[in-house]
């Protein structure tokens, strides 16, 4: 486990924190503020404590150069109105800019750092930019789960430099996730969804391995119904991969592990909204129509099981939940989820962009024991990877 702040004196020293800034932006205008909420806590808990916080972040892709499209200037003003509390902001991550910027600070004081991917040393893990960074902080907290797949200079290179931590929000995510696989209680089931199995290979492999039983949706459902042989009309489907579709059936069923596909699907001629559809068995999808959903008899079957489950990992939608009606399955399941989570019989663990994107859609994102923001470094996570960034703080 991750080394945490717990015990550690941080009053007068300066503590260079590892966030994730990188928030949804459109039209210089902040879309989603969820990371900053998050990260929060950790952040008045270390100026409560004394500390001079020092923030540092990428934004988007500058690939390399200072782009003023993406500066942090304006998620740094987003961040004082979350904290309540005045920020300060350096012109750049390393260099006069920000020594100075730092030297300025007190005990308390916040700042946000220019863009560390303003610099090619960044993402290429830097080790002269890493000292750089290092040189103004006394101690390192990494912070930005949803980064530490990378082993960038401010995810990896900064643990090795100074006395590392994991943030707060760092150790939530960790603690959450290894209640939902780490040490589950059993039994344990995955719900995995998404168009193709062939960007899932990893996932669903280690997946197997780990959960008792496997919940497959989306249309990534239609390619293992194709592979068995059956009727799926003109559903999205990966006709490659079914000699895979079948290799991780006969995978699971030697780990012991039950994979469950759809009974019925919701079909359509066309994918828009609110058009006219029909209930099919799965295995009989007729020619001119596609499926875009699971069925009622299948959502149905889903959440009978679930008072016989104790934990539950979600990622991906059963559905195109974007467009209605194909948003039922995934919306009915989720609300049964939530009041199983809240009546204190199961731990639900979701992540993924789609996935989070699709809680929200039916109101319950906030119900679940967890749902993690982060997008590759949660599924990363799933695949059994080592994460970089977490690795680095053991």
């Amino acid at each position: 486990m991750a080394r945490t702040l717990d015990g550690v004196a941080v009053k007068g020293l300066r503590v260079l924190v590892r966030a994730d800034l990188n928030v949804p932006m459109h039209d210089g205008r902040i879309g989603d503020t969820t990371r900053l909420e998050r990260l929060a806590p950790g952040i008045l808990e270390l100026a409560d404590q004394g500390a001079r916080v020092i923030l540092c972040s990428h934004f988007a892709r500058p690939k390399g150069k200072a782009v003023a499209a993406m500066s942090l200037a304006p998620i740094a003003a987003a961040l004082a109105g979350v904290l309540g509390r005045p920020v300060a902001f350096a012109a750049d991550c390393i260099g006069t800019a920000a020594e100075s910027a730092v030297a300025a600070l007190r005990n308390g004081d916040i700042l946000v750092l220019e863009n560390t991917r303003f610099h090619p040393g960044e993402e290429t893990n830097d080790r002269d930019f890493a000292r750089a960074l290092a040189s103004l902080g006394d101690l390192y907290v990494n912070d930005a789960f949803s980064a530490a797949h990378r082993a960038h200079a401010s995810t990896e290179g900064l643990a090795h430099l100074l006395p590392a931590y994991a943030g707060r929000s760092m150790a939530a995510e960790l603690a959450a996730l290894d209640r939902a696989l780490g040490n589950p209680a059993r039994p344990v089931a995955a719900i995995v969804g998404g168009s193709k199995i062939s960007t899932k290979l990893d996932l669903l492999g280690n997946l197997a391995g780990k959960v008792d039983r496997l919940v497959i949706g989306g249309a990534m459902a239609n390619t293992f119904l194709a592979a068995q042989g059956h009727a799926v009309g003109r559903s999205l489907q990966e006709a490659d991969m079914h000699e895979t579709a079948r290799a991780i059936l006969a995978d699971a069923a030697r780990r012991g592990c039950t994979i469950v596909l759809p009974v019925d699907l919701v079909v359509a001629e066309a994918f828009a909204a609110h058009v006219p559809t029909r209930i099919v068995p799965a295995t009989a999808v007729p020619d001119p129509l596609m499926a875009l959903d699971i069925g009622p008899a299948s959502t149905a079957a889903l959440i009978a099981g679930l008072p016989r489950l104790k934990t539950l990992v979600w990622n991906g939608p059963l559905g195109a939940f974007e467009t209605p009606p194909f948003d039922a399955a995934t919306n009915d399941l989720a609300a049964a989820v939530a009041q199983a989570t809240r009546a204190g019989a199961l731990v639900s663990v979701a992540g993924g962009g789609d996935t989070v994107a699709a809680l929200h859609h039916a109101g319950v994102a906030d119900a679940l024991t967890y749902v993690s923001t982060a997008g590759g470094a949660f599924l990363e996570w799933l695949e059994g990877k080592t994460l970089p960034g977490v690795a680095a703080l053991g």
